[in-house]
């Protein structure tokens, strides 16, 4: 899942000033009852349906097919594909027949989701349980209520006749979590190209809402994301006996040049995305850093703002690539001399930075020949999506038919999803989950994952008046 902390974690800080300019509480509008009961029957299915990585994704998609094919989707136009070698790792592509006056649009969402231990749980983590206005379950936020809102979405549009100007393509994929060994929308692009061909991809896992107290504050538009590369880090010596040690350490080698990279801040970096974001911030979190979230907010960013900005971990990494030190080992017994010391950094990238780039700062800043880097992975570049007014407008008419006054905001994402297998591709793609969280609440990942009984079924709503709206072209 692509976390949404950091931006809920710079949205705790909101004080009376911030509440001021949050979305008057109105009635949001809701499902008929019958859609309400039907989603929440797949989503329940969902959660009971154990896709953690070792299980895999198979019997989820067949149970979404079952559903749509008894709804009345022909069978050449819910399929069912796995690669041959891993079965458990099915994906289910839709598609919902327009008439072909433009391309195609394509949402997504994944069906795996993170292990999850029971006895770590107050709750069964692979069984829907009700209580205190959630759902409780493995899933719910991350992101079977996303699955469940567009399965029932598509079973609604169909049963009402709708004929969109385009087709809408759904896909559900396999392996977005832990493991990644048969990653869905990956093989599928690579194998089934023509299948998830489309001007734009629309991603539930991603984008949504946050509150504050219950209050709305500002809906979020993924536009942009970082990815990750990794590199490791190795210095050798001669060894030798532990009492007579010398000036060739590895270990003191590698802790000096760590000093360095410590010390060492990439440039400041923008786009049109962390721009408009900041923008958006300064005014919905009014305080001593609005002035400075408007100086980064230009064409040229104030470099000294963006220093005072970097203080905090969430604008720093808005702000830069980054690069940190997360795994190291040395040596080989505690009476000899050290032969080695290794150590894994892993760096996040912002749209625009280079491979090389950040590996020929990474030998610069250590400063040492005897250092050397290795690049572990190979990134997925993910370019931004523009948040153009055009996109930024449909989106938005849809979410203030929902919930009025609320402010848009495009965000940069400091972690990755699939879209970066979309973006990388060629095909634009933004974050519109229909989910509303409070600030502070996500669970994601962890023990205990809930979403609001009263968030889901508006979510439900939300995706039919999206996939409607986006299909039609308007």
């Amino acid at each position: 899942m692509r976390s949404r902390l950091g931006i809920l974690a710079l949205m705790a800080g909101l004080g009376a000033a911030g509440h001021a300019l949050a979305a008057a509480t109105v009635a949001t509008p809701l499902p008929p009852a019958a859609d309400i009961a039907e989603a929440r029957a797949i989503f329940k299915a969902l959660v009971e349906t154990n896709t953690t990585h070792a299980h895999g994704s198979t019997a989820a998609a067949e149970l979404i097919r079952a559903r749509l094919l008894a709804a009345g989707f022909a069978p050449g136009d819910v399929q069912l594909l796995a690669p041959a070698d891993k079965p458990t790792k099915g994906n289910l592509i839709v598609r919902y027949r327009g008439k072909g006056k433009l391309k195609p649009i394509l949402f997504m969402g994944h069906l795996d989701v993170v292990e999850a231990l029971p006895q770590d749980w107050s709750v069964d983590p692979f069984k829907l349980t009700e209580k205190d206005g959630f759902y409780y379950g493995r899933g719910t936020i991350d992101m079977k209520d996303g699955d469940a809102a567009m399965t029932d979405a598509l079973i609604r549009l169909k049963r009402q006749g709708y004929a969109p100007e385009r087709d809408i393509i759904v896909m559900f994929t396999a392996d977005e979590e832990a493991g990644g060994d048969a990653n869905g929308p990956a093989w599928l692009l690579k194998t089934h190209r023509d299948l998830i061909e489309a001007e734009t991809a629309y991603n539930f896992d991603g984008g949504g809402g946050a509150t504050k107290d219950g209050q709305r504050l500002f809906y979020e538009v993924g536009t942009s994301e970082k990815v990750y590369l990794t590199f490791t880090l190795e210095t050798t010596g001669p060894g030798g006996h532990g009492s007579l040690p010398g000036k060739d350490n590895p270990i003191y080698e590698m802790a000096n040049g760590l000093q360095r990279l410590e010390a060492y801040r990439f440039p400041v970096m923008t786009s049109a995305t962390t721009r408009a974001s900041f923008k958006a911030f300064a005014g919905l979190q009014p305080g001593p850093d609005s002035a400075d979230m408007l100086a980064v907010s230009g064409p040229t960013p104030d470099l000294a703002a963006a220093d005072r900005l970097s203080a905090k971990a969430y604008d720093n990494a808005q702000l830069r690539t980054t690069c940190v030190a997360t795994l190291i080992s040395g040596g080989h017994a505690e009476n000899a001399l050290p032969q080695r010391a290794r150590l894994t950094v892993q760096c996040r990238m912002l749209p625009g930075d280079t491979a090389e780039n950040v590996k020929a700062t990474l030998v610069r800043v250590l400063a040492d020949p005897k250092i050397s880097v290795t690049e572990d992975t190979l990134p997925i570049i993910s370019p931004e999506s523009p948040p153009t007014p055009e996109v930024m407008g449909r989106i938005g008419a849809v979410v203030h038919a929902m919930w009025p006054g609320v402010a848009i905001v495009p965000t940069m994402a400091t972690g990755f999803s699939d879209d970066r297998q979309t973006r990388n591709a060629g095909i634009p793609s933004y974050d519109v989950g229909g989910m509303w969280s409070e600030v502070g609440e996500n669970r994601a990942h962890g023990r205990d994952e809930r979403v609001a009984i009263a968030a889901f079924d508006e979510s439900v709503e939300y995706a039919w008046r999206l996939m409607k709206a986006l299909g039609s072209g308007k």
